[in-house]
């Protein structure tokens, strides 16, 4: 099933985002932690894709066995940046092939090794090339990109990067996913924002559980995010409990959650990082809500 199509329902839905293996040693462990997560029944899943294609083999690996074995709608995150046209054709047809109707249309981080390299003469440059690919290869995708409810971090403000969305969108998206974010605001905010923009797919906020204290500095650099003092003033009395940081980040996740659904947001993702007790405990916590 197309994810533009469980967007267009009513009711609310919880997905949740995984990772394939760097490995092929820690295939099966991953393999294992993925199909707890489906067992789930979440509304989809989505499969990540490392740097440079370093792992596409087992995005797609791991989104078919979810969507054979467990009958869990996939999104396949496909990167370009670093990557040849070839290259991205093949992966292309491959995911084609396999049967996955969903694909998250991604720039991709820089490889380590090539952040100081001359990217003049690569093939890509931005997502919205790869966005125009998809479509103009006559495959019967849905695409979906992503979107930061702060700024992108390469952007010089939020105008400019909203004006870069328009055309990611213009482009041929039919939804966008958020990076994470801790202040529900943020969101609402930026949502105003694009649709003003005339932006007017479905938005997915995507919410990330912080489970430990290690995580706050990694997805801070990562996305840039904001930390309200309400979630600084949590990792400042629980962060040293490992137990205690792990129930009040998923708790502060829960309330993020349900806050979105009751200001009229119908789906979420979540960014449940390869641990099934996590989305477990997510999701239970919604229970009544979802109506599970």
């Amino acid at each position: 099933m197309k994810i533009s199509e469980l967007l267009n329902k009513e009711s609310l839905s919880l997905s949740f985002e995984v990772f394939p293996p760097k490995t092929e040693t820690a295939f099966e462990s991953v393999k294992t932690a993925t199909e707890e997560i489906a067992k789930l029944k979440p509304s989809f899943m989505s499969v990540t894709y490392g740097a440079g294609g370093g792992t596409s083999k087992y995005t797609l690996d791991i989104a078919k066995n979810i969507k054979e074995l467990y009958g869990v709608p996939t999104l396949a995150h496909l990167t370009c940046v670093s990557s040849s046209k070839e290259m991205v054709h093949r992966k292309i047809e491959e995911i084609r092939t396999a049967g996955i109707t969903n694909i998250m249309a991604l720039r991709g981080d820089i490889p380590a090794h090539l952040e100081n390299a001359d990217r003049s003469g690569w093939d890509y440059q931005h997502a919205v090339e790869l966005v125009r690919e998809l479509k103009e290869s006559g495959a019967d995708f849905c695409i979906g990109g992503a979107c930061y409810p702060e700024i992108h971090p390469e952007s010089s403000n939020q105008k400019e990067d909203i004006r870069y969305l328009k055309e990611k969108v213009d482009a041929g998206c039919e939804f966008l996913t958020t990076q994470m974010f801790f202040d529900n605001n943020l969101l609402y905010a930026f949502l105003y924002k694009i649709r003003e923009a005339g932006i007017t797919v479905p938005v997915i906020p995507g919410i990330m559980p912080i489970t430990n204290a290690n995580q706050v500095e990694r997805s801070v650099k990562l996305s840039g995010s904001f930390m309200p003092q309400r979630f600084k003033s949590l990792v400042d009395k629980f962060g040293s409990d490992p137990a205690a940081m792990k129930q009040a980040g998923i708790a502060y996740a829960t309330d993020q959650i349900i806050d979105l659904y009751a200001n009229g947001i119908t789906n979420v993702h979540v960014y449940s990082m390869n641990k099934p007790d996590v989305a477990e405990k997510i999701q239970n916590n919604l229970s009544y809500i979802l109506g599970k």
